[in-house]
């Protein structure tokens, strides 16, 4: 009798890129698949460490050749939508091998290769009196947290990050290194600038650098007991504050952890934290009202701007997480009401933080020359997640987190953040009337035979488009 084997269609990439690829049964490949997020099991055909664009295009030809599909991936903070929809037959393009990051400030920009995360390009434009538009933690990938929107602590003065991009580099479906700029391939520019990954792999990014080298910064944070007074003061403050503020409101409950700061662990608090772009003078009249309420904890105060990239002490390094989102278009006494009833002192949940960031501003506008995300049509995105360090953690986690959402539903308006969305949505939901069959004419010119995997996929033209999973 003859026992036939068939060979993995992947195992044409196992000598590519001198031997970087990992595919399932090597002894790297656990290692290679793990996310940001561990608690997304992705098992995908193959994983690829390509160190150069001609990398990219090489894996990327090979896997095309071979039949496979190409999801590329920094960090993988964002990863379970992709794993939900299935990595049989598709090859995670890992960049994080291609992580520099070059301030030009004659251009005034910074140049950053496609898996370069937000610390090294923070510091290379404060090394000039400058900031860019990093998000809320040093260690996450600037290609898909630019591509998907970004908002960070100047979003509400300068609007989101994406619309700072000035190009975009990256090896399409042919394997052709491209640039989009607003002269070069400008639909496909227009398209990235929120379009998310499903247009190619990123190898190089480039956007403005602010002059912006000290920020009025830092938290207020009070007991748990004391959530009611203050989210009813900043939720009334936060939709009408001037566009020099932005800052966050969470319900925190913190595990007695020893690598967490002692005013921390093992607390249950309410934060708020973000920046004023302007005076002391200025800093100290918009906080008034919550300062009035006497925070045992004020931290606001004159800081570098480079400090920024750690002020929400976002979790680095990797963690177990599962969470829920939504945007709300308003913030009134019921939605107050929901809030407590879901994460106030008296609440039984598992979840580890729920979150409301202040839009509006800079964020509601329409942005000039912007993306396809030019601005976010809510007052606020909220955000819930909990600690999966346990298959039975992660699925109370995602009970809580969904049901936290759904306490708001009533006041959400069915759009959806994408970097915030980590469960398969209807990615249509994040984007504007009338723009979702050019985002798919644009994706079926790049990618005709569907060649990338992405988080939240914008499908080609023939397809639907809603999620599978």
């Amino acid at each position: 009798m003859t026992i036939e084997l068939t060979q993995s269609p992947a195992a044409a990439l196992r000598e590519l890129i001198g031997g970087r690829v990992h595919l399932p049964g090597d002894p790297g490949y656990d290692a290679a698949r793990l996310p940001w997020n561990v608690a997304v099991d992705q098992r995908p055909a193959a994983v690829a460490f390509p160190r150069t664009a001609a990398e990219v295009s090489t894996v990327v030809r090979v896997a095309a050749e071979s039949g496979l599909r190409v999801a590329p991936q920094s960090t993988g903070h964002n990863a379970g939508p992709l794993a939900a929809r299935g990595l049989d037959d598709v090859v995670i393009v890992r960049t994080s091998e291609m992580g520099t990051a070059i301030a030009d400030p004659a251009r005034g920009i910074v140049r950053v290769e496609g898996g370069a995360v937000w610390e090294p390009a923070v510091d290379a434009a404060a090394a000039h009196g400058r900031a860019v538009l990093h998000g809320s933690s040093p260690d996450v990938g600037i290609a898909g947290y630019s591509l998907g929107g970004g908002i960070g602590w100047y979003a509400r003065k300068l609007g989101l990050a994406t619309n700072s991009l000035t190009a975009v580099e990256l090896v399409i479906a042919d394997g052709t290194l491209v640039r989009a700029d607003a002269t070069t391939n400008p639909e496909l520019f227009w398209a990235v600038r929120g379009g998310g990954g499903s247009f190619g792999v990123v190898t190089a990014l480039e956007f403005r650098m602010y002059d912006i080298e000290t920020a009025y910064a830092g938290i207020l944070m009070w007991d748990l007991a004391r959530i009611e007074p203050v989210l009813r003061e900043w939720a009334a403050w936060a939709p009408g504050a001037p566009d020099e503020v932005t800052t966050s409101f969470r319900a925190l409950r913190m595990p007695p952890m020893p690598e967490l700061p002692d005013f921390l662990r093992g607390r249950q608090v309410v934060v708020i934290d973000g920046a004023v772009l302007g005076s002391d003078e200025r800093g100290r009249e918009l906080l008034a009202g919550l300062r009035a309420l006497r925070p045992e904890l004020d931290t606001f105060a004159r800081v570098p701007a480079k400090s920024l990239v750690r002020l929400h002490m976002d979790p680095e390094g990797g963690a177990p997480f599962v969470s829920d989102s939504a945007m709300l278009d308003s913030f009134p006494e019921a939605a107050l009401d929901a809030f407590l009833a879901e994460v106030g002192p008296d609440a039984s949940t598992s979840l580890l933080m729920a979150e409301l960031r202040q839009l509006g501003g800079a964020l509601g506008r329409p942005h000039e020359g912007g993306g396809v995300l030019s601005h976010l049509d809510a007052a606020f995105v909220a955000f819930a997640g909990a600690i999966a360090a346990t298959p039975d953690m992660g699925a109370q986690g995602h009970v809580d987190a969904t049901r936290f959402t759904a306490a708001l539903a009533p006041f959400a308006n069915g759009r959806q953040y994408l970097n915030f969305a980590e469960n398969p949505v209807d990615p249509r939901a994040a984007y504007a009337e009338g723009v979702w069959t050019q985002l798919k004419g644009i994706r079926s010119a790049v990618d005709p035979h569907g060649m990338f995997a992405a988080n939240h996929p914008v499908p080609r033209l023939w397809e639907d488009g809603r999620p599978t999973a």
